[in-house]
């Protein structure tokens, strides 16, 4: 058996006394686990703080204080409220819906087209008399009478919107759009409706929509209104997802590199652990690059007191020391019966024959 591994084992051993903390460290798992495996009894972990306190694994002795955490700064990626003049916007109605006609298996005579014309009529003289609410209920019977006329559904919308009500406006703007999408009436109204509710990019759509459907100047006048606030909203928006891709650009960047330095770091703490344990666990007796699995003796070589005493006698650590740095010096000691002893009980433990 090579003297000069014997030596770092034992060196291991006493490092393993003075502090057997060190058992406890993550590279060393599969010697805890073997020595325990053989029945040996390894001391519980002490509990410490963040480190471990004289164990190589941990940080030199500080007496400085860990500062305390920043502030966390509010994100640049956050999405802020944008500031857009909101002057002529009202607060949403929240009246319940209003009547709308069945235009589903519904039969309209002659009779109610004609009727529902004489409504219509009736609450467009309303209107011109300034009785809205007049004007609303005949659009109604209108509509209960005929309901399957887009244009009915848009005029009581624009009763709506001079009522301040703009949620009920949209309702029959939506009614009459599924019945005539190609109808720039609806789009007009409900694009006034969400103006009066701050809805600056729907209303700008759909002005835009009954523009192109049938030009309208009051249409054309509002969407010049509107517009620049839709496109602030847009360009704001574009800006915030522009941010928080960067951000997630960044983030995934930072966790590429974390994982390569824990990589880096896992790598050189196996390489580290690799070389210590090719001292601790030497080919020894002809074993090349360590022993065999289940070889017994380290878990008995660690209770064993005899081997233990021995080898805290300074005259066997020096002839350690020396057979270390020159195997041939074993010679020396082949008539010392304390360093022979224990070489031998040591090579019996690893499987090697005896020196002679």
């Amino acid at each position: 058996m090579d003297p000069r591994k014997v030596a770092e084992l034992k060196g291991f051993v006493q490092l393993c006394e003075s502090n057997p903390s060190i058992l406890h460290l993550p590279e060393l798992s599969f010697f805890r686990t073997w020595v325990q495996s053989m029945g040996a009894t390894i001391p519980s972990p002490p509990k410490t703080g963040d480190t471990c306190k004289g164990c190589p694994c941990g940080p030199p002795p500080t007496s400085a204080t860990c500062p305390d955490p920043e502030p966390l700064q509010p994100s640049e990626s956050e999405e802020s409220e944008i500031e857009i003049d909101k002057d002529g916007v009202i607060e949403p109605d929240t009246d319940d819906p209003q009547e709308m006609g069945e235009c589903e298996n519904v039969e309209v005579t002659e009779e109610m087209m004609d009727q529902a014309n004489e409504k219509k009529m009736e609450a467009i003289n309303a209107l011109g008399e300034g009785d809205l609410q007049k004007a609303l209920d005949l659009f109604t019977e209108a509509i209960k009478l005929n309901p399957c006329v887009a244009i009915m559904y848009a005029k009581r919308a624009s009763v709506f919107i001079q009522m301040q009500k703009p949620n009920a406006a949209i309702r029959d703007c939506n009614r009459a759009i599924s019945i005539n999408p190609d109808s720039a009436q609806p789009y007009k109204w409900r694009g006034k409706a969400h103006r009066l509710l701050g809805h600056w990019e729907e209303a700008a759509r759909d002005l835009a929509t009954a523009c192109k459907l049938d030009y309208d100047e009051d249409a054309s006048t509002m969407l010049k209104e509107v517009q620049p606030k839709a496109n602030k909203i847009v360009e704001h928006r574009r800006k915030y997802q522009r941010k928080k891709e960067e951000k997630e650009v960044q983030e995934k960047q930072e966790r590429i590199k974390k994982a390569r330095e824990e990589h880096a770091r896992a790598q050189r703490q196996e390489e580290e652990a690799r070389q210590a344990g090719g001292g601790f666990f030497p080919g020894a007796a002809g074993f090349a690059g360590g022993m065999p699995p289940g070889m017994p003796g380290i878990g008995e070589f660690l209770k064993d007191p005899e081997l233990l005493n021995a080898m805290k006698d300074p005259e066997v650590m020096a002839a350690f020391q020396d057979v270390a740095q020159t195997p041939a010096n074993i010679a020396k000691y082949q008539n010392n019966p304390k360093v022979m002893a224990l070489v031998n009980k040591l090579s019996s433990k690893f499987g090697a024959q005896p020196q002679p």
